[in-house]
């Protein structure tokens, strides 16, 4: 197992990514250019948290930990959007807000 696969904002991600299939499948049409981005900016957030899990030096893993937290807060407001737009429920929009905001606090105490 690797480091980062211990590492409970990097499941908690991965959990949140296993969902999106089902979130975003009743989207309407059109609305790709959103999905797309979701899909980009969770997986940015999980790549980045393994990749700076695996470096040695403080100063590369603070990097990519702190482009990890900007991916989160992507998927954030992108959450945000879909509210706005009513491709969301608010149950969903709470749970996965609050997933990535756990996981952005938890980044900000490994940088």
């Amino acid at each position: 197992m690797f480091g980062h696969q211990r590492l409970h904002c990097y499941n908690l991600c991965l959990d949140a990514a296993k969902r999106m299939p089902q979130l975003i499948a009743s989207w309407p049409a059109g609305s790709g250019y959103l999905i797309d981005q979701l899909k980009r900016a969770l997986s940015s957030s999980i790549l980045n948290i393994a990749e700076g899990n695996g470096r040695r030096s403080l100063k590369e893993r603070r990097r990519f930990f702190d482009i990890a937290i900007g991916s989160a807060a992507e998927v954030a407001s992108i959450l945000d959007i879909a509210l706005a737009y009513g491709y969301i429920g608010k149950s969903s929009y709470e749970e996965l807000h609050d997933v990535m905001l756990q996981v952005t606090r938890m980044l900000y105490k490994l940088r």
